[in-house]
């Protein structure tokens, strides 16, 4: 019988094998890794790549495993996802296939992005980026403008769930005032962590900084746009660590560009982001390649769950199925 091989896929950083704890998974099978991944674009190569694989462990979305593909994986018989959700795998056509979908439900903090928020917010105030390659190319002060101080300013968080109530704290811990919206915040919710409810409209003309906190959906997506952007202070700093698509990126790319507000990402449309998206040029922005969730930590949690999913799976004992439908195949 032919040794179970698992793809682990999408590991930009090199550090899969590092963070987690292979031995009891490479005991029973083979186990080979990644460093890139597959964009829709990439589905030939996809298919050339993973077809002799029984098991294919993504890192979050940044594979796209459409029905197509999947129809070219021939012994695919697992998918064990990272994280919560996973809307760049068609599941249905997993399902029809008899492929076994989990997840890792759970379990992962949501310190790791809420720390990558403050970092990109701090680095963004005080100008750290801009020190950093004076400094580096034989400068001192020379040419880096004053940042700013948070104290005393406010923060603008744009949804409140686990990881901005976590932005709530850091914004009190500053100093700030903080204001929260989304579409089914209560003001009841916003007073327990701290903030004050308003208006989308109020929150980005009066906010110093704006962050961003929401899962990407249909409600979500595009729901920051040029009226918000024109509506921010002058010099306001806009932070997003969800996803790329909440935000218009046209609209941003053109708030950036007048030079008004500052920019600050960890996420993008399109991922990697192109070497000529022209946020790359763009000096009043702090860049980030979406490093939000990946630390140590954060990464151990993801792999460690999908691995013990794959061994619950060979022991023909799956957990944290999220397509159960599969299972009667």
């Amino acid at each position: 019988m032919a040794k179970i091989r698992v793809a682990v896929t999408d590991d930009w950083q090199n550090a899969a094998r590092d963070v987690a704890d292979w031995s009891e998974l490479e005991k029973r099978a083979e186990v080979v890794f990644f460093q890139r991944n597959y964009a829709a674009a990439d589905e030939d190569q996809a298919a050339r790549d993973l077809a002799d694989f029984d098991i294919i462990l993504p890192t979050r979305e940044r594979s796209r495993y459409a029905d197509t593909l999947i129809a070219r994986l021939p012994r695919l018989k697992m998918m064990s996802l990272t994280g919560t959700r996973a809307p760049n795998v068609d599941q249905d056509a997993c399902t029809k296939r008899g492929i076994v979908c989990t997840f890792t439900s759970g379990g992962h903090s949501p310190a790791p992005a809420a720390e990558m928020t403050l970092a990109l917010l701090l680095a963004a105030a005080r100008k750290v980026p801009q020190g950093d390659t004076a400094m580096r190319a034989g400068r001192f002060q020379e040419g880096v403008p004053p940042g700013i101080n948070l104290e005393g300013r406010t923060l603008g968080l744009v949804g409140l769930g686990r990881i901005g109530q976590y932005m709530a704290r850091y914004g009190h811990a500053l100093g700030m005032k903080v204001l929260a919206w989304s579409q089914n915040l209560t003001d009841e919710k916003a007073k327990e962590f701290g903030a004050t409810r308003v208006s989308k409209e109020q929150l980005f003309s009066e906010s110093d900084a704006v962050s961003i906190h929401l899962v990407l959906g249909p409600r979500s997506r595009g729901l920051v746009g040029a009226e918000d952007f024109a509506r921010m202070k002058k010099g306001a700093i806009f932070i997003n660590t969800s996803r790329g698509p909440i935000a218009d990126e046209a609209a941003l790319v053109a708030a950036l560009r007048e030079g008004r507000i500052v920019g600050a990402l960890d996420v993008y449309d399109h991922e990697p982001l192109p070497a000529d998206n022209p946020f790359r040029g763009l000096p009043n922005t702090v860049l980030t390649p979406h490093l939000g969730f990946t630390t140590v930590e954060g990464l151990n949690v993801f792999y460690q769950h999908a691995i013990d999913n794959i061994l619950a799976f060979l022991d023909g004992k799956p957990k944290n199925v999220a397509n159960p439908d599969a299972l009667k195949s």
